[in-house]
C-alpha cells in the first residue's frame, strides 16, 4: 500500500478542481457551524451506529461520589448500599452526581500514510475535519477537549481544555503536522507512531474519558490489541476509520511502476489475479478491524475522503438529528 500512494503521491493525475491536498486552520475553524446533527453522549438515535447490538452505549461523563446517607422514602432503591445497611442496621444509599465535564481525547493520524486520496481531499485532510467536527460538538456539550497528533516522526500531546481555545490548540497542531506532509517522504518508522500514541492517550486520561482514534489503522499489531484493551476497561473508544475508496480495489493502469522513495517495483496492474489478491488481502485486514471492534464493542465510522466529512457523522451517528435539521431547513436529508 506505501508503493501505490507514493505513486499516486509523485506520478499520478492531476487532481480535480477543488480538491484539497493540505487542511488550513481557517477551514477548520469554520466548521464549528456545521458540527451538529450528530453526538457523542450516550443516548443515540435508533438508526446511530452507535446504537447498534454490537457497538457500546457511550457511558458519557463519569459519576462522583458524595456521601452516603439515610435512605428516604422516594428514594431510588437501587442505590442501596447494602453492605452499609447491613453494617449500620438501617438502609442507606450512596449519593452519586455527575461529572461537570470529561476530557475527550482526539488521535488524528498525520503520517505519511495518510498523505493519500483518490478524489477531494487527502486521507490527512479528512481526518482533520473529523478531528475538527468532533472537537466543536464535544466543546459545545461542555466538555473538554484534547488531542495526541502523530506523524512519521513522533507524537505531540495537547492537554484537554474546555470551550473554543482547547478547539484551537488541538487544530493548531493539527494543521502544522498536516502541512509538514508536503516534504514528508514515506517512511518506516511511522508503522509504530500509532501505538506510542494510544500509549500516551492511556497516560492523559485515566478513567471515564471518549479516546476517538482517527486513523487510517496503519500498522495495525496485536500491541494496538493490548493497548486498545486497556484503554477500553476505564473509556469510551470510538474509531474514525479513513479509508479512501482506491485502497480497496486496484485499479487496472497497466504496467506501472510503484515507488516508496526508497525503493521500486515494476508490475502489471491489468492482471486479474493481482488486483484479486490486493483486494483479498485489503478484504482480510478490513475483517481482522471488525473483529477487534465487536470483541471490544468499539464504534466504528467508516469514513471516505472522496465525500463531506460532515454528511457521513451526520449519517453515521445523528441520522434522526439530521433529518430534523434538513426539515428546518427546507431541505431534503
Amino acid at each position: 500500500m506505501a508503493l501505490m500512494r507514493e505513486r499516486a503521491r509523485t506520478e499520478g493525475p492531476a487532481p480535480a478542481a477543488g480538491a484539497r491536498a493540505f487542511a488550513t486552520l481557517d477551514d477548520l475553524l469554520r466548521l464549528k457551524h456545521r458540527a451538529r446533527g450528530f453526538s457523542f453522549l450516550p443516548r443515540q438515535p435508533v438508526h446511530s451506529l452507535l446504537a447498534g447490538r454490537h457497538a457500546s452505549r457511550l457511558r458519557g461523563r463519569g459519576l462522583n461520589f458524595e456521601e452516603l446517607r439515610h435512605y428516604f422514602e422516594g428514594d431510588d432503591t437501587r442505590t442501596i448500599d447494602w453492605r452499609a445497611t447491613a453494617r449500620l442496621g438501617s438502609p442507606h444509599v450512596r449519593v452519586y452526581s455527575e461529572e461537570r465535564d470529561r476530557p475527550v481525547i482526539l488521535l488524528v493520524d498525520q503520517r505519511s500514510t495518510m498523505f493519500f486520496g483518490s478524489r477531494r481531499a487527502m486521507k490527512s485532510v479528512a481526518a482533520a475535519e473529523a478531528a475538527a467536527l468532533a472537537a466543536w460538538r464535544v466543546t459545545s456539550l461542555g466538555d473538554r477537549v484534547g488531542a495526541v497528533v502523530f506523524n512519521d516522526d513522533g507524537v505531540v500531546t495537547v492537554k484537554p481544555q474546555a470551550r473554543d481555545q482547547g478547539v484551537v490548540r488541538v487544530l493548531s497542531e493539527v494543521v502544522r503536522q498536516n502541512a509538514a506532509l508536503e516534504h514528508a517522504p514515506v517512511s518506516d518508522q511511522g508503522a509504530g507512531r500509532l501505538n506510542e500514541a494510544l500509549s500516551a492517550a492511556a497516560r492523559m486520561v485515566a478513567h471515564d474519558g471518549l479516546i476517538c482514534i482517527i486513523s487510517d489503522l496503519d500498522g495495525e499489531n496485536d500491541e494496538t490489541r493490548r493497548l486498545v484493551t486497556r484503554l477500553c476497561a476505564h473509556n469510551d473508544v470510538l474509531a474514525v476509520f479513513i479509508q479512501d475508496p482506491l485502497e480497496q480495489q486496484l485499479p487496472d493502469v497497466g504496467r506501472a511502476t510503484f515507488s516508496s522513495g526508497q525503493a521500486q517495483i515494476e508490475v502489471d496492474a491489468s492482471g486479474a489475479s493481482l488486483r484479486q489478491r490486493f483486494s483479498d488481502e485489503r478484504a482480510a485486514w478490513r475483517a481482522r478491524l471488525a473483529e477487534l471492534s465487536r470483541s471490544r464493542a468499539i464504534p466504528v465510522l467508516a469514513i471516505s475522503p472522496d465525500r463531506d466529512v460532515a454528511d457521513q457523522m451526520r449519517e453515521l451517528i445523528g441520522r434522526r438529528q439530521a433529518q430534523k435539521l434538513a426539515s428546518a431547513s427546507g431541505r431534503a436529508p
